[in-house]
C-alpha cells in the first residue's frame, strides 16, 4: 500500500485454511494519512502452516495500524508472525495481534513478534501482542520491542569510516530487511527494497 499520504485506507483480509494447507501473507504499508490493515485467519484443519509478515514506514503525521487475529482450532498447526515498523517525525503506529488456541488445538506452535524502530522523539507506537491459550500441550510465544537505533552499532560503523547519515541508513534498512527478504517474488522484493531505500535517503535531512 503506497497511496497518497492524504488518503484513508481501510482493508480487511479473511483467510480460511483447510487441512495441510500452507499460506504466506505480507502487509507492506508506506502511504495513507490513515491506514488500517485487518487480517483474520482461521486454521480450520490439522497440519496447517501459516507465515504472516508485515512492514510499515511512517513519516509526517501518518497513522499506520495493523490488526491480526489468528484462530487455532485444530491440532498440529503452526503460525509465525513478524511485523516491523519504522516511524519518524510525528508518525503513529499500532499493532494489535491476537492468537486464540482452542482446547482441541494440541501441539500448536505459534510465534508472534512485533518490533518498532522510532527515528524521532515524537514518533509513537502502541503495540499489544496477545495470546489466549486453552490447550495444555503447545509452544506459543509472543513479544514486542520498541526502541531507537543502537548507538553502539552506529559507533562501530562510524569507526569503520562510514558517515553518520549512511550508518543510520544501513542500520534502518537492515531492520526492515528481515521482512523484505521473506518475499518470494524477486521483482516485487526488488521494488519494495528500492522504495525503502528512497525513503531512507531523507534520513540525513531529518
Amino acid at each position: 500500500q503506497r497511496e497518497s499520504e492524504q488518503a484513508y485506507h481501510v482493508g480487511t483480509t479473511h483467510l480460511h485454511q483447510d487441512q495441510d494447507s500452507r499460506s504466506e501473507s505480507f502487509a507492506i504499508s508506506f502511504g495513507g494519512a490513515l491506514c488500517r490493515n485487518n487480517l483474520d485467519m482461521v486454521l480450520d484443519g490439522p497440519g496447517v502452516d501459516s507465515q504472516l509478515f508485515g512492514m510499515y514506514m511512517g513519516r509526517g503525521r501518518q497513522e499506520l495500524d495493523n490488526h491480526t487475529s489468528i484462530l487455532h482450532a485444530h491440532p498440529n498447526c503452526s503460525t509465525r508472525e513478524v511485523y516491523k515498523g519504522i516511524l519518524g517525525d510525528n508518525a503513529h503506529g499500532i499493532f494489535n495481534g491476537k492468537i486464540y488456541v482452542t482446547p482441541e488445538a494440541q501441539k500448536t506452535d505459534a510465534k508472534q513478534t512485533n518490533r518498532a524502530l522510532l527515528l524521532s522523539e515524537t514518533a509513537r507506537i502502541d503495540t499489544k501482542p496477545q495470546l489466549e491459550i486453552f490447550a495444555d500441550d503447545v509452544k506459543c510465544t509472543h513479544g514486542a520491542t520498541v526502541g531507537s537505533l543502537d548507538p553502539l552499532a552506529l559507533f562501530y560503523l562510524k569507526s569503520r569510516g562510514i558517515g553518520g547519515v549512511e550508518a543510520r541508513k544501513l542500520l534502518t534498512y537492515a531492520f526492515a530487511a528481515e521482512v523484505l527478504e521473506e518475499i518470494p517474488h524477486e521483482p516485487v522484493r526488488a521494488q519494495l527494497e528500492a522504495l525503502v531505500l528512497s525513503r531512507l535517503e531523507r534520513l540525513g535531512e531529518a
